[in-house]
């Protein structure tokens, strides 16, 4: 069959490290189109539409939108720059014919830009190198674009691969130019080179229709709506088609709705053809990676392959004294349901059971994956107790081997040994260190993933906020033997009640308390943290008991320090083996998993003597 060119569209996903600069380019590129109309306001960041993704600064899920540059119509997806958001990259990629590679010019390619990339090489897509944020002080163009080039050579790129165009911008500002000498105006340049980069979309004429599910959505009047991208044929309303499912079986249904993008809004239309990216409703049951394909002629499209999960978590019903006092939805169905909807619009997680039945395992790319799960699910009511996140181990050859991740720390001079001794400590090598000379120092260690778990809280604090540190999955090694974990204590309640400042007073000579004046404890909650290295139980409910006596210090006034807030990615971090998580709406309290004192105390016993 006849290969046929569709020159009046392009689908283009922009891809980079996190903080780069992707969705600010694409609210530039959306005014500079005329896409949103020039009275209305355009919001900040207009992509990341998700409170969450508001909050945290941050692209979560991966969405697509669309503008027009003369006569072609240009498809963008817009993907998140976090490695534990991996899953949503590929599946935007799976979606375009090229990227926009986006490089910071001075941080230069990240953990995330490898990872990213990788994936665009081996997808066979064309790229457009922009460096973005030509405007800082400490750029170093010339010194990223050599870093980039090294980059494509690392990840065996073909020459053809390595030959490509390179733009400059400042996205905040909305200009693009091809020659760093000349300040750019506008971003014409940017549109015109992506016409001319990027492949457009080809297909067969006569071919039957084949469209290949990338993503989900959902509406209150429709249902479930998949978005696709039509590979070959065309597809119509009310047409009748085929879904090729997951498990190899196919069902027929009637597409009810069809809708394309234009700008930020789905518009329906009557057909779309090969290329296009479209959202359909009318298949109820429809997931990732499917295919929707003609009745008389079937041809299913091979299935979205996503990397393995590296971090697991037990997910499960809130098991504490104070269960139901501040959620409404609490009950193990309740919960399995709703991790089971997650499944279906997220490919990068797995839900497996446990040896409870009011408990779940679930197995993610990160900490920060997990993290937005269970804030989420807070958000809506639900009442959870967290495990502690541990690493998925592998039995390679009949040895056990465990994932690894590169590592980027960005930090000043000042940190480097403090840094590169905790590092250390978490069984980290280093690769490669760098010094520009401007007083900061970059740093790239291969380091066993359980290395991480706990090591954000601990960098801000070493480096007083100033370092950055980014991280991507490498593959499995063997077993690193055994790491140490957090090197204080934990302070515990020892009975159920609510703290008084008398209690407190004594008790913050101890350590940092979690817990205010007033708060609500029971036996086994952890309510500070001991700086030595064993827990100490504390009874933080004890009243002052009045006489009629003046006591000689009654005129000095004692002040009570201020309480630590562990913030949900924290109370993550700060847990060992022998704690969890209870998560309500409003609060987060980190627990022991045996609540007892005694018991925990004859677990302990127990778990010694069986190590001897």
């Amino acid at each position: 069959m006849m290969k046929t060119i569709r020159d009046d569209l392009r689908n283009v996903a922009i891809i980079a490290h996190v903080d780069h600069g992707k969705t600010t380019l694409v609210d530039a590129m959306l005014t500079q189109s005329g896409s949103v109309d020039s009275h209305k306001e355009l919001d900040d960041r207009v992509m990341d539409n998700t409170d969450l993704e508001k909050e945290k600064g941050i692209t979560i899920l991966a969405k697509n939108t669309a503008v027009r540059w003369g006569d072609t119509k240009i498809n963008i997806i817009d993907t998140p720059g976090h490695a534990d958001f991996g899953g949503e990259v590929e599946r935007g990629l799976a979606m375009v014919d090229g990227v926009l590679l986006l490089v910071d010019a001075s941080e230069g390619p990240l953990p995330q830009t490898r990872f990213v990339l990788r994936k665009a090489l081996e997808a066979d897509l064309s790229v457009i190198l922009v460096i973005n944020k030509i405007d800082r002080k400490d750029a170093r163009i010339s010194e990223v674009v050599d870093e980039v080039y090294e980059l494509f050579i690392d990840l065996d790129a073909t020459e053809e691969q390595i030959d490509f165009p390179i733009l400059y911008t400042v996205a905040r500002d909305g200009t693009a130019t091809t020659d760093i000498d000349t300040p750019g105006t506008d971003l014409q340049p940017l549109f015109e080179l992506l016409l001319e980069a990027i492949s457009p979309p080809s297909y067969e004429s006569g071919h039957p229709l084949q469209a290949h599910v990338t993503n989900l959505d959902g509406s209150p009047y429709l249902g479930r709506l998949a978005i696709c991208r039509v590979h070959q044929g065309v597809v119509k309303k009310d047409q009748l088609i085929s879904h090729c499912k997951v498990d190899g079986s196919i069902s027929q249904s009637r597409i009810t709705e069809l809708f394309i993008t234009e700008g930020l809004e789905r518009v329906t239309t009557d057909q779309a053809g090969p290329g296009e990216i479209i959202a359909v409703a009318g298949i109820p049951d429809i997931t990732i990676g499917e295919t929707i394909a003609d009745t008389e002629d079937v041809r299913p499209l091979p299935l979205i392959r996503i990397d393995e999960p590296s971090l697991s978590a037990t997910i499960g019903i809130n098991t504490s004294p104070l269960t139901g006092l501040d959620g409404k939805k609490l009950t193990a169905r309740m919960i399995k349901d709703r991790l089971e909807r997650e499944l279906i619009g997220n490919v990068s997680i797995k839900v497996l059971p446990s040896d409870r039945p009011d408990s779940w395992i679930f197995q993610g790319r990160g900490e920060l994956q997990l993290a937005v799960l269970v804030e989420t699910m807070r958000r809506e009511g639900f009442e959870l107790t967290v495990g502690k996140p541990e690493v998925v181990t592998r039995m390679i050859d009949g040895k056990l081997h465990e994932p690894m991740e590169r590592l980027a720390v960005d930090i000043d001079e000042e940190h480097l040994g403090a840094i590169t001794q905790m590092l250390a400590h978490r069984k980290g090598k280093m690769s490669n260190m760098v010094n520009h000379g401007q007083g900061r120092v970059r740093m790239d260690f291969v380091i066993p993933a359980r290395g991480l778990i706990g090591f954000h809280n601990e960098f801000v604090v070493e480096t007083r906020g100033t370092g950055l540190a980014h991280h991507v999955f490498e593959g499995f090694e063997r077993w690193h033997g055994e790491m140490r974990s957090r090197p204080t204590g934990s302070l515990v309640a020892d009975r159920k009640g609510v703290t008084t400042t008398y209690s407190l007073l004594s008790a913050q000579e101890r350590g940092q308390l979690f817990v205010p004046v007033g708060a609500d404890v029971y036996e086994g909650m952890v309510i500070g943290e001991n700086p030595r290295p064993q827990d100490m139980d504390l009874n933080v409910v004890k009243a002052k008991k009045q006489t009629n006596m003046r006591s000689a210090g009654a005129d000095h006034a004692q002040h009570l320090d201020a309480h630590k807030e562990l913030s949900l990615e924290e109370a993550l971090e700060f847990m060992v083996g022998d704690e969890c998580l209870e998560v309500t709406p409003n609060f987060v309290r980190v627990r022991k998993t045996v609540l007892d004192q005694h018991k925990r105390g004859r677990v302990k016993n127990s778990s010694k003597l069986a190590a001897v």
